[in-house]
Protein backbone atom coordinates (compact mmCIF):
# COMPACT_ATOMS: atom_id res chain seq x y z
CA UNK A 1 0.00 0.00 0.00
CA UNK A 2 1.09 3.53 -0.45
CA UNK A 3 0.13 7.28 0.62
CA UNK A 4 0.73 10.35 1.23
CA UNK A 5 1.18 11.78 5.05
CA UNK A 6 -0.55 14.58 6.10
CA UNK A 7 0.26 14.36 9.53
CA UNK A 8 2.15 12.82 12.61
CA UNK A 9 1.00 12.99 15.94
CA UNK A 10 3.47 11.89 18.92
CA UNK A 11 2.12 8.57 20.76
CA UNK A 12 3.89 6.65 24.13
CA UNK A 13 8.03 6.72 23.63
CA UNK A 14 9.34 6.91 20.37
CA UNK A 15 5.66 5.53 18.65
CA UNK A 16 3.99 7.82 16.65
CA UNK A 17 0.45 7.85 14.97
CA UNK A 18 0.65 8.23 11.33
CA UNK A 19 -2.32 9.99 9.16
CA UNK A 20 -2.30 8.77 5.35
CA UNK A 21 -4.38 9.06 2.80
CA UNK A 22 -4.36 6.67 -0.16
CA UNK A 23 -5.98 6.02 -3.39
CA UNK A 24 -9.49 5.73 -1.40
CA UNK A 25 -9.36 6.35 2.27
CA UNK A 26 -7.37 8.54 5.04
CA UNK A 27 -6.84 6.50 7.94
CA UNK A 28 -4.51 6.48 11.10
CA UNK A 29 -1.59 4.09 11.72
CA UNK A 30 0.23 3.38 14.58
CA UNK A 31 3.88 3.08 13.49
CA UNK A 32 6.68 1.88 16.64
CA UNK A 33 9.43 3.89 17.29
CA UNK A 34 8.26 6.19 14.45
CA UNK A 35 10.54 8.84 15.84
CA UNK A 36 13.43 7.68 14.88
CA UNK A 37 12.84 7.44 11.26
CA UNK A 38 13.63 10.09 9.10
CA UNK A 39 11.22 8.67 6.07
CA UNK A 40 8.24 9.90 8.09
CA UNK A 41 7.94 13.22 7.33
CA UNK A 42 4.58 14.90 6.38
CA UNK A 43 4.11 15.26 2.53
CA UNK A 44 5.91 12.15 1.46
CA UNK A 45 4.78 9.65 -0.23
CA UNK A 46 5.80 5.97 1.22
CA UNK A 47 4.95 2.26 0.40
CA UNK A 48 4.06 0.27 3.73
CA UNK A 49 2.95 -2.75 4.29
CA UNK A 50 -0.15 -3.17 7.20
CA UNK A 51 -0.45 -5.47 9.77
CA UNK A 52 -3.14 -6.02 12.02
CA UNK A 53 -3.44 -4.82 16.21
CA UNK A 54 -3.63 -7.75 18.39
CA UNK A 55 -5.62 -5.48 20.48
CA UNK A 56 -8.09 -3.90 18.03
CA UNK A 57 -6.15 -0.12 18.69
CA UNK A 58 -5.42 1.09 15.10
CA UNK A 59 -3.40 -1.01 12.57
CA UNK A 60 0.32 -1.08 12.27
CA UNK A 61 2.67 0.17 9.72
CA UNK A 62 5.39 -1.73 8.68
CA UNK A 63 7.77 -2.52 5.67
CA UNK A 64 8.28 0.99 5.10
CA UNK A 65 10.29 3.24 2.59
CA UNK A 66 9.71 6.05 0.95
CA UNK A 67 8.97 7.06 -2.39
CA UNK A 68 11.09 10.17 -3.24
CA UNK A 69 10.99 12.96 -5.97
CA UNK A 70 13.52 14.95 -7.95
CA UNK A 71 12.76 18.30 -6.10
CA UNK A 72 12.41 16.59 -2.39
CA UNK A 73 16.05 18.01 -1.45
CA UNK A 74 15.27 21.44 -2.53
CA UNK A 75 14.22 23.07 0.60
CA UNK A 76 12.12 25.59 -0.59
CA UNK A 77 10.08 23.22 -3.09
CA UNK A 78 10.10 20.91 0.06
CA UNK A 79 8.50 23.89 2.35
CA UNK A 80 5.92 25.32 -0.08
CA UNK A 81 4.53 21.44 -0.26
CA UNK A 82 4.49 20.77 3.00
CA UNK A 83 2.76 24.29 3.71
CA UNK A 84 0.39 22.54 0.47
CA UNK A 85 -0.54 19.12 1.99
CA UNK A 86 -0.98 20.34 5.32
CA UNK A 87 -4.20 21.73 4.41
CA UNK A 88 -5.51 18.17 3.24
CA UNK A 89 -5.76 16.29 7.11
CA UNK A 90 -7.70 19.09 8.69
CA UNK A 91 -10.37 19.63 5.84
CA UNK A 92 -10.60 15.41 5.21
CA UNK A 93 -10.66 14.92 8.97
CA UNK A 94 -13.62 12.62 10.37
CA UNK A 95 -13.99 10.94 6.69
CA UNK A 96 -12.62 7.47 6.10
CA UNK A 97 -13.57 6.47 2.68
CA UNK A 98 -12.45 9.28 -0.04
CA UNK A 99 -12.84 9.18 -3.84
CA UNK A 100 -9.50 8.83 -5.64
CA UNK A 101 -9.75 13.39 -6.35
CA UNK A 102 -7.87 13.97 -3.61
CA UNK A 103 -5.11 11.14 -4.28
CA UNK A 104 -4.49 11.83 -7.67
CA UNK A 105 -4.45 15.23 -7.30
CA UNK A 106 -1.75 15.66 -4.97
CA UNK A 107 0.27 12.74 -7.19
CA UNK A 108 -0.26 14.55 -10.15
CA UNK A 109 0.84 18.16 -8.40
CA UNK A 110 3.82 15.85 -6.95
CA UNK A 111 5.47 14.43 -10.27
CA UNK A 112 5.40 18.59 -11.41
CA UNK A 113 6.29 20.33 -8.86
CA UNK A 114 9.97 20.69 -9.95
CA UNK A 115 8.59 21.46 -13.31
CA UNK A 116 6.86 24.25 -12.75
CA UNK A 117 6.39 27.53 -10.09
CA UNK A 118 5.02 25.13 -7.41
CA UNK A 119 2.99 28.01 -5.72
CA UNK A 120 1.17 28.58 -9.50
CA UNK A 121 0.76 24.70 -9.28
CA UNK A 122 -0.46 25.08 -5.75
CA UNK A 123 -2.96 27.66 -6.49
CA UNK A 124 -3.91 25.59 -9.59
CA UNK A 125 -4.71 22.85 -7.73
CA UNK A 126 -6.35 24.26 -5.27
CA UNK A 127 -9.23 25.89 -7.60
CA UNK A 128 -9.32 22.30 -9.16
CA UNK A 129 -10.74 21.11 -5.62
CA UNK A 130 -12.87 23.69 -4.87
CA UNK A 131 -14.46 23.22 -8.25
CA UNK A 132 -14.33 19.00 -7.48
CA UNK A 133 -16.41 19.85 -4.34
CA UNK A 134 -18.86 21.84 -5.96
CA UNK A 135 -17.27 25.40 -3.99
CA UNK A 136 -16.14 27.67 -6.66
CA UNK A 137 -18.37 30.88 -5.95
CA UNK A 138 -18.64 32.45 -9.39
CA UNK A 139 -22.21 33.69 -10.36
CA UNK A 140 -20.68 37.69 -9.49
CA UNK A 141 -21.95 39.00 -6.44
CA UNK A 142 -20.08 39.75 -3.18
CA UNK A 143 -20.03 36.77 -0.53
CA UNK A 144 -20.69 39.14 2.41
CA UNK A 145 -22.53 42.04 1.30
CA UNK A 146 -24.64 40.05 -2.10
CA UNK A 147 -23.91 43.36 -4.44
CA UNK A 148 -22.97 43.36 -7.63
CA UNK A 149 -19.22 43.00 -7.79
CA UNK A 150 -17.24 45.39 -9.36
CA UNK A 151 -14.27 44.78 -11.80
CA UNK A 152 -12.09 44.25 -8.41
CA UNK A 153 -12.71 41.93 -6.30
CA UNK A 154 -11.06 40.41 -2.91
CA UNK A 155 -10.97 37.30 -1.68
CA UNK A 156 -11.91 35.17 1.58
CA UNK A 157 -10.60 31.67 2.34
CA UNK A 158 -11.85 29.30 -0.38
CA UNK A 159 -11.06 32.00 -2.92
CA UNK A 160 -14.87 33.28 -2.17
CA UNK A 161 -15.07 36.47 -3.89
CA UNK A 162 -16.20 39.54 -2.07
CA UNK A 163 -15.91 43.36 -2.32
CA UNK A 164 -12.34 44.55 -1.38
CA UNK A 165 -13.55 46.91 0.94
CA UNK A 166 -16.18 44.30 3.09
CA UNK A 167 -13.21 42.39 4.24
CA UNK A 168 -10.20 44.96 3.54
CA UNK A 169 -8.40 42.80 1.31
CA UNK A 170 -5.85 43.19 -1.75
CA UNK A 171 -8.10 44.24 -4.41
CA UNK A 172 -7.60 41.70 -7.51
CA UNK A 173 -8.85 41.61 -11.50
CA UNK A 174 -12.29 40.36 -11.49
CA UNK A 175 -11.76 39.08 -15.12
CA UNK A 176 -8.26 37.70 -14.08
CA UNK A 177 -9.66 35.76 -11.18
CA UNK A 178 -12.95 34.33 -13.19
CA UNK A 179 -10.53 33.20 -15.82
CA UNK A 180 -8.76 31.21 -13.15
CA UNK A 181 -12.03 29.93 -11.88
CA UNK A 182 -12.86 28.58 -15.36
CA UNK A 183 -9.62 27.20 -16.78
CA UNK A 184 -8.00 26.26 -13.17
CA UNK A 185 -4.65 28.22 -14.83
CA UNK A 186 -2.28 30.86 -13.58
CA UNK A 187 -0.66 31.21 -16.90
CA UNK A 188 -2.54 34.79 -17.28
CA UNK A 189 -1.70 35.84 -13.80
CA UNK A 190 1.90 37.70 -12.54
CA UNK A 191 3.67 36.02 -9.94
CA UNK A 192 2.58 38.89 -7.59
CA UNK A 193 -0.81 37.91 -8.14
CA UNK A 194 -0.09 34.71 -7.63
CA UNK A 195 2.07 35.37 -4.93
CA UNK A 196 -1.06 37.19 -3.16
CA UNK A 197 -3.49 33.81 -3.83
CA UNK A 198 -0.47 31.53 -2.42
CA UNK A 199 -1.40 33.41 0.93
CA UNK A 200 -4.81 33.32 0.97
CA UNK A 201 -4.76 29.47 0.34
CA UNK A 202 -2.78 28.88 3.28
CA UNK A 203 -5.79 29.85 5.27
CA UNK A 204 -7.16 26.45 4.61
CA UNK A 205 -9.55 24.59 1.96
Amino acid sequence: MHGFILNIKRAKNEDVIVTVLNNNSITDYWRFFGARHSILQVGNLVDFEVSESKNNFMPNMRSLSHISFPWIFSNNHLLIWQNFIKLFEPHLKDIIEVDNFYFNLLLNVARKWDKQNPKRLAVEAYVTLLAHEGRLYDNGFCYVCEEVLDKEVGLMRAFLPTHPTCIYAHALNKKEIFTLYNTKSTIHLNDDVVEKLYLILLKGL
